[in-house]
């Protein structure tokens, strides 16, 4: 098993999961945080830190795409180790439906 951050943290990116991870496999993208499945240790300590709930385990049903997701862009975009300050607008796109469609990058962020 191990977790997988969905499009909920698209645009939302509060990074407050990345503070809390012991093993440092979260990774950022220029909109969203991914988690490198190889180095999850699976010990669930980022899920419930996740204000917008965006962080599940690989158990749940129909989370094969996430799990795809994060693989492939933990490879590709900078490892982060420390927590950031949140979008100025995170807020308003808490709980909005559809955003992978809508406002998924490829691109990476920063980084550490």
């Amino acid at each position: 098993m191990t977790y997988v951050v969905t499009d909920a943290c698209i645009k939302c990116k509060y990074m407050d999961c990345v503070e809390v991870c012991p093993v440092d496999c979260f990774y950022e993208g220029e909109n969203m945080l991914v988690i490198n499945p190889s180095e999850c240790i699976d010990c669930g300590v980022c899920e419930p830190e996740c204000p917008a709930e965006a962080i599940l385990p690989d158990t749940e049903s129909d989370l094969e795409q996430w799990l795809e997701l994060n693989a492939k862009y933990s490879a590709e975009w900078p490892n982060l180790t420390s927590k950031r300050d949140t979008p100025a607008d995170a807020d308003e796109y808490k709980g909005v439906e559809g955003k992978f469609e809508k406002f998924f990058s490829p691109e990476p962020g920063e980084g550490d």
